[in-house]
């Protein structure tokens, strides 16, 4: 009788089969995925990215031939390099993904590893901080299901990163390992 209280006691408290946030992605999949390295496809494998700005589209290579062009939103003021953390400006140079995220607010990221060397010296020559934390990220969860892409693809909202639609997450989040090096002009 008291191991029963107890186990209907710690159900209740824990939750048995609780509801997914509304407010952000579930992980469990993505996580599940890198734990068991099945994150990575070689038959979809991409070795290069170059991000036009100006274009707004990224453009994917494998062994220097074009496999694909995605196009992207940037940072809010991402006609300009960025200089300092909180200036919403998309990064430019070469850098390379460094991690794989599973990300509550933006479903599925890419780590870009800006800053470079060269971007912290000329931040810290202005005595300025450079930022981090630039990814190539999907939507929002409120545009989940994608009903909202016309409208995250004609507008540059993020705070300097690379946002895509989730759909393309997916296929590209199959074909990057870590390593693979991104040039963005």
């Amino acid at each position: 009788m008291k191991i029963s209280l107890i186990i209907i006691f710690a159900l209740f408290f824990m939750g048995c089969n609780p509801e997914p946030s509304k407010d952000k992605y579930d992980l469990v999949e993505c996580q599940k995925e890198l734990l068991v390295s099945e994150d990575y496809s070689t038959e979809e494998a991409i070795d290069r990215i170059i991000v036009i700005k100006k274009e707004h589209k990224m453009y994917l290579y494998k062994k220097g031939k074009l496999q694909g062009t995605i196009p992207i939103s940037l940072g809010k003021n991402s006609i300009d390099p960025k200089e300092k953390k909180g200036d919403n400006k998309t990064p430019e140079g070469n850098f390379f993904i460094h991690r794989k995220l599973c990300s509550p607010k933006y479903y599925r990221s890419l780590c870009i590893s800006y800053p470079s060397v060269q971007d912290r010296r000329k931040a810290k020559r202005k005595g300025l901080d450079p930022g981090g934390d630039i990814t190539i990220h999907a939507q929002p969860i409120w545009n989940l299901d994608g009903h909202g892409d016309s409208y995250t693809l004609s507008h540059d909202w993020t705070h300097g990163c690379i946002a895509i639609t989730n759909d393309e997450m997916n296929r590209l989040w199959y074909s990057i390992h870590e390593g693979v090096p991104i040039t963005i002009k």
